[in-house]
């Protein structure tokens, strides 16, 4: 036997009782506008009578209830932006990869290289050319190692430091010659070989690097030649005195010692 209490809800049609569906959350008895009382449905929105909201159902969200979502919604994110920027601003500003121990460019600095326990210097405190000369160290001792992983990591700081200098002189043409060649990069050092010989004609250095570029490209001919070259020019280039030659001797007197063999 049906509960005589028992009777339908208007809004999804099931079977309900007491003040609020069971099913769907609607109100199930009488209600009245807020504003000017009249009698409204169990769905009304709107007053039929005044037209102000009639208020929430429940399950029903209206004006009033979309109004405050939205301005729980906005607010919300307000403090999750303000969070954000405070995090943000209060973060210490990201470290720069560390180049201060990229090789050391003369004895002073020999222990600040990470392996002798000084404290590095920063790199941004350095001239163009005490960085590039400080890489270009770094690079020949791990060459010295046999570390290609650390040749090919710095080689490319390195030249880019060289293409930063204000003043490019033979000595650091030179260097970033010998850098093309521990990457392998042949054209590269032939091309400043030219440079330097364009600049300074006869100098030692271009023959010695031409040297070079003919072992790596297994060139016997170019070696040869270069090899003649560097020891037609040699005495007059000697008596130039020139500050780069005493700072290079031991590799001047190395490829002079391999030609004067070859000419044999």
């Amino acid at each position: 036997m049906t509960n005589p209490t028992t009777r339908l809800c208007p809004s999804c049609g099931a079977g309900a009782s007491g003040n609020f569906c069971s099913t769907c959350g609607a109100t199930l008895g009488a209600r009245s506008c807020a504003h000017c009382q009249a009698e409204l449905s169990p769905q009304a929105r709107y007053c039929h009578r005044c037209g102000q909201p009639a208020g929430d159902r429940v399950g029903t969200a209206g004006p009033a209830s979309e109004r405050r979502v939205w301005l729980g919604a906005g607010a919300l994110c307000l403090l999750l932006v303000g969070a954000i920027a405070y995090r943000v601003s209060s973060a210490a500003p990201a470290a720069a990869p560390n180049m201060a121990n990229a090789g050391a460019s003369s004895g002073a600095l020999a222990n600040q290289d990470g392996s002798g326990g000084g404290p590095a210097p920063d790199i941004n405190s350095m001239t163009p050319r005490e960085r590039f000369d400080r890489l270009f160290n770094r690079i020949m001792q791990a060459a010295e190692r046999r570390d290609s992983a650390e040749v090919e990591r710095f080689t490319p700081m390195a030249l880019g430091a060289y293409r930063q200098l204000d003043l490019i002189d033979v000595d650091a043409r030179y260097h970033a010659a010998v850098l093309q060649l521990q990457v392998r990069n042949a054209p590269a050092a032939a091309a400043l070989a030219d440079t330097i010989l364009a600049e300074s004609p006869g100098h030692l250095f271009a023959y010695v690097i031409r040297g070079e570029v003919g072992d790596l490209t297994k060139n016997p001919r170019l070696r040869a030649q270069a090899e003649r070259d560097f020891l037609d020019h040699y005495e007059a280039e000697q008596r130039a005195k020139r500050v780069e030659y005493l700072d290079h001797a031991p590799v001047l007197e190395q490829f002079k010692n391999q030609a004067d063999n070859r000419k044999q």
